[in-house]
């Protein structure tokens, strides 16, 4: 890649980032004005997102798990990976991005796809695929209630990203979702199916499980340990299972003003199977909760 088209298309990430925050704090800024429709209408919104996530528990989301939880962010990280042969890749975004919460027990993300740099490979920079998720709260009760969750998910991927930074295939991801805390400590876990419209013989239907194991050490500080595992009964992987454990820390929710807070998080994949096609991935995730 060229300086220039480097320099444009990371200047392109930053005005993005800056402009979906500034709509954020627009938007909290409305519901909390006085004396308009929108304002209204706004603040009808933002009091059934606070009582459907009063019916739930207050955890913290992990780094690589999707909670279980119903959450309204606006999401980026950042996630670099250390490959084979001295390969390496910079994730900017890792197909993060806006969380809202339209009615009482639902939730869609709408991902924007990642930007990839390859050093050491042969491989082009460039944006990966788009992605969609939408989540339905089955079960919820608060810490007071019995402090437990269960969610179901169904995720989409659409092949928009260059060649070497895509899929080249929708992939549908049907998902189940369940969290219980004890106190301080709770566990979230996600058990997941990865089936691609095609091209199965090359990328398979892998299964996918993550579950993370957290404790609130202290006021917003959440220490975690997450347990990410990949097995592929067919493609290219047929037969191999990939498990990382990704030890972790997550601060937040830290207020700003109103409604808008701020999280930040930072962890290491470490490699825990013979089979891996990568190792410690460090991985920086920042959120802006409204």
């Amino acid at each position: 890649m060229s300086t220039k088209r480097y320099r444009q298309d990371h200047t392109h990430r930053i005005s993005s980032t800056l402009l979906f925050c500034g709509l954020i704090v627009a938007t909290v800024a409305a519901a909390h004005a006085d004396g308009s429709a929108v304002s209204d209408l706004l603040g009808d919104w933002f009091e059934q997102v606070a009582r459907t996530q009063a019916e739930q528990p207050h955890w913290v989301t992990p780094l690589v798990t999707v909670t279980p939880r119903l959450e309204q962010e606006w999401r980026s990280d950042v996630v670099s990976q250390t490959q084979p042969h001295g390969v390496s890749t910079l994730n900017y975004g890792n197909g993060k991005g806006l969380e809202l919460i339209p009615t009482e027990h639902t939730e869609i993300i709408l991902g924007v796809p990642a930007y990839v740099e390859h050093e050491h490979s042969t491989k082009r920079d460039g944006f990966g695929d788009v992605n969609f998720l939408v989540k339905y709260r089955l079960l919820s009760a608060n810490e007071e209630q019995g402090n437990y969750i269960l969610t179901a998910f169904f995720g989409a991927s659409a092949p928009t990203g260059n060649f070497d930074n895509s899929a080249r295939q929708a992939i549908f991801t049907p998902t189940l979702a369940f969290g219980k805390g004890w106190g301080p400590f709770d566990v979230q876990g996600t058990v997941a199916g990865q089936i691609p419209n095609g091209d199965v013989g090359r990328l398979g239907t892998p299964f996918v499980s993550n579950t993370a194991f957290q404790y609130l050490a202290a006021d917003r500080v959440w220490p975690e340990l997450e347990v990410n595992l990949t097995h592929w009964p067919n493609g290219d992987n047929a037969g191999n299972t990939q498990v990382f454990l990704t030890p972790g820390i997550v601060v937040g929710r830290l207020p700003i003003w109103k409604r808008l807070g701020f999280t930040l998080g930072v962890g290491d994949q470490i490699a825990a199977s013979h089979f891996h096609t990568s190792n410690h991935n460090w991985i920086i995730s920042a959120r802006l909760p409204f």
